[in-house]
């Protein structure tokens, strides 16, 4: 047995052993503190600057907006919190980049930290690492980083902008990136 795992030890690297011993401790911890569970639900838009701003077209409006959207992106996630001020979680979602045409899945581990500014806001800073895979796309599979900066009332709702790397070289580029503006809602 001891050699069956030394042979096959040399496949998975640190990282993989983090994120899996990431979502066993959460997957454990949320069933026995039922108290400090909490779900997440995002909706965003990613956007793309807007090549016509101040341009005005054939019927003689003026393009007013610096930035587009581009696409939608769906999230959802379950963990565990400390107070509201601290969580880990496991997150998966669906991202869609029109311009890019390209249809990710990302599945990473979520950790936030979220203090009070004033009674009823929080501001918070959200980081998520994982891997992401390309749907349709042959084999594109990639390294997914994001990171969040938001404001979070009482109500667990929230305004975000994101940055988020998807880890993968698509077309003529390295590594598809986007940035997102979107709402989150959080059940404790």
């Amino acid at each position: 047995m001891l050699l069956f795992l030394r042979v096959h030890f040399k496949y998975f690297t640190i990282k993989k052993i983090l994120l899996l011993v990431l979502f066993l401790v959460t997957i454990s911890l949320q069933s026995q503190q039922k108290k400090n569970r909490f779900t997440q639900f995002d909706i965003s838009t990613p956007l793309k600057g807007n090549s016509t701003y101040g341009e005005i077209d054939s019927n003689g409006v003026r393009s007013d907006y610096w930035f587009l959207p581009d696409g939608l992106s769906l999230k959802y996630g379950v963990g565990i919190d400390h107070k509201k001020w601290v969580s880990i979680g496991v997150h998966t979602g669906i991202d869609w980049i029109s311009t890019q045409k390209l249809v990710a899945v990302p599945v990473f581990a979520n950790f936030k930290l979220s203090p009070k500014v004033s009674e009823d806001v929080r501001v918070y800073a959200q980081v998520g690492y994982g891997k992401s895979l390309g749907i349709g796309k042959g084999s594109l599979i990639g390294i997914y980083r994001k990171i969040s900066l938001g404001l979070e009332n009482n109500e667990g709702v929230s305004l975000f902008i994101q940055v988020s790397d998807f880890g993968f070289p698509f077309v003529n580029i390295d590594s598809v990136t986007s940035f997102s503006i979107g709402f989150s809602m959080i059940t404790f």
